[in-house]
C-alpha cells in the first residue's frame, strides 16, 4: 500500500512549528487500494460506478497500477505516472449501502408526516406572497450581487434569524458542540471532502490566486470546515462520537433552469445550520439515523407536511454512502420541495484528511457524518407558504414566536427601496 509522504507524527510536528500549514492534506492518501486495485472487485467497482453515474474509471486505475508497478521508483516517469495514478484513484465514488443499491431511479419513501394543510382559497406562491407584503427583493439585483441572490426585508429578515436560533438551541439539547467556521478553505480541504473545484461544472468558487496568493475558495458547506478541524489528527476511542453544529454562509456557483427552483429556491449564497458527526465505523449507520430523527422532529415541530426519502445510488455524489433527503409540501408550488438531507460518508472524508482513532494497538479511520439542520431560503419558502393566510398576511409558527419578540403574524412590510439599473464603464 502507497504511505503519505510525510507520515502523521512529523505532519503533525510541522504543524505545531508552522501553524500555517494546518490546512495541510495528505498528498497521497491511504485509500483502500488493496480492495480498489484487486481484479476480483473490478465488476463490483464498476456497476458502482455506473450505478452513480459519476466520474471515475476503474480500468484506467489498474493500467495505471500496472504501469507504476513496472517502473523503477528511481525513473523520471514515476513520479508523473504515480500522481496520475492518485488523482484517478480520488475519483472512484465511495461505495453504497447494500439497502439502496438496488434502487434504481426513485427513491424508497422511509416515512411521511402530518398531511397537507387544507386552504379556503387558492394558495399563493412564495414570490407572489414576499413580492405583496414587501418582504424579498430579488429582482434588479445584477449590478448588486447578480443573480441567483436576495435581500430578506423586515419580518423576513427577522424570521430567517429566528429559525437560526430554534434550529441551535434544539441541537444544544441534543449535546451538539457549536462552533464559528471560516467560510474560505484551501482547495485542497474542499476536495479532499469530495466536491471537483475544477472544470466548467463545478459549484466552487475560486479567489484569483494571482490576487490573493494561496489557492483558496469559497466554501459550500461548513461540513468541509468542520472536517478540516480534525485533519491530520489521531482520537482516542472514548472520544467519540464527536457531534458538531456550525451556523455559515454557503457560497455556491449553481445555475439551473428547472421552472420548480425560481426564486430563492436555489441561490449563490445562503445561510445553513449544519450538523456534523465523527464516529467509529460501527456506530455511524445509527447516528445516520440519530441525524434523520433530528431534522424529521425539528420540522414538524413547526407545522410542515413531510416525507422522508431514501436516496438512490445515483443521488449520492461521491463521499456519501447512504443519505436521506427531507421533502416539504410546498402548497404555493402544489409540490414537494427538498429542504433537507443527511449522509454517512464511512471513510471517504477521513482517508484524505488523515482522521484517526486508537482502537487498542491500532489505528482505524473514523467515520464522518453530515447534516442539514436548517437550510434558510427552502425552510422560509415552505413555512410562507403554509402559513399564509386569507387575510393576505403570514401566520409565525407558534415554536419561533418566542424568537421573533413574542410576534404572531407577518403582515405588510413598509415599501422596498427600488433600485435602478447603472451602467458602469470598464
Amino acid at each position: 500500500m502507497l504511505k503519505n509522504v510525510l507520515v502523521p507524527h512529523v505532519i503533525k510536528r510541522y504543524i505545531s512549528i508552522f501553524p500555517q500549514l494546518q490546512w495541510y492534506v495528505p498528498t497521497t492518501p491511504e485509500l483502500d487500494i488493496e480492495y480498489l486495485c484487486n481484479h476480483k472487485n473490478t465488476e463490483e467497482i464498476s456497476k458502482n460506478i455506473a450505478a452513480r453515474k459519476g466520474i471515475g474509471n476503474i480500468n484506467l486505475v489498474l493500467e495505471l497500477k500496472k504501469t507504476l508497478d513496472g517502473t523503477s521508483s528511481t525513473s523520471k516517469e514515476y513520479p508523473t505516472i504515480k500522481q496520475q495514478f492518485l488523482e484517478e484513484l480520488r475519483k472512484i465514488p465511495n461505495k453504497t449501502h447494500p439497502s439502496i443499491s438496488s434502487l434504481e431511479n426513485e427513491p424508497r419513501t422511509v416515512k411521511t408526516i402530518g398531511v397537507p394543510k387544507v386552504f379556503n382559497f387558492k394558495p399563493w406562491e412564495f414570490d407572489e406572497i414576499t413580492k405583496r407584503l414587501h418582504l424579498v427583493r430579488t429582482e434588479q439585483l445584477g449590478n448588486v450581487a447578480g443573480n441567483r441572490c436576495y435581500y430578506l426585508m423586515g419580518d423576513m429578515a427577522l424570521l430567517e434569524q429566528a429559525l437560526i436560533k430554534y434550529t441551535v438551541s434544539n441541537l444544544l439539547k441534543q449535546n451538539f458542540q457549536l462552533i464559528s467556521v471560516p467560510d474560505i478553505l484551501h482547495r485542497n480541504i474542499i476536495e479532499a471532502c469530495g466536491l471537483n473545484t475544477r472544470g466548467e461544472r463545478t459549484q466552487v468558487y475560486t479567489l484569483d490566486k494571482k490576487k490573493h496568493g494561496a489557492d483558496l475558495c469559497l466554501s459550500g458547506t461548513s461540513e468541509m470546515s468542520l472536517a478540516s478541524l480534525y485533519s491530520n489528527k489521531i482520537l482516542s476511542e472514548v472520544e467519540l462520537p464527536i457531534k458538531l453544529a456550525a451556523v455559515s454562509r454557503c457560497y455556491r456557483a449553481e445555475t439551473s433552469s428547472i421552472s420548480e427552483e425560481r426564486g430563492i429556491y436555489r441561490v449563490h449564497q445562503f445561510t445553513k445550520v449544519e450538523m456534523f458527526a465523527i464516529s467509529k465505523p460501527e456506530d455511524s449507520d445509527s447516528i445516520l439515523e440519530e441525524f434523520r430523527i433530528i431534522e424529521e422532529e425539528n420540522f414538524a415541530a413547526l407545522g410542515l407536511h413531510l416525507k422522508t426519502l431514501d436516496m438512490p445510488p445515483h443521488e449520492l455524489g461521491a463521499p456519501a454512502y447512504r443519505k436521506y433527503d427531507i421533502e416539504a409540501w410546498l402548497p404555493g408550488r402544489n409540490m414537494f420541495g427538498e429542504i433537507s438531507s443527511c449522509s454517512n460518508c464511512t471513510d471517504y472524508q477521513s482517508s484524505r484528511l488523515d482522521i484517526k482513532y486508537k482502537k487498542g494497538n491500532s489505528l482505524k479511520y473514523v467515520h464522518t457524518l453530515n447534516g442539514t439542520a436548517c437550510a434558510i431560503p427552502r425552510m422560509l419558502i415552505a413555512i410562507i407558504e403554509t402559513f399564509q393566510t386569507d387575510k393576505g398576511t403570514i401566520d409565525i409558527p407558534e415554536m419561533l414566536q418566542k424568537y421573533m419578540y413574542n410576534k404572531k403574524v407577518i403582515g405588510r412590510q413598509k415599501a422596498v427601496p427600488e433600485l435602478k439599473l447603472m451602467k458602469y464603464k470598464k
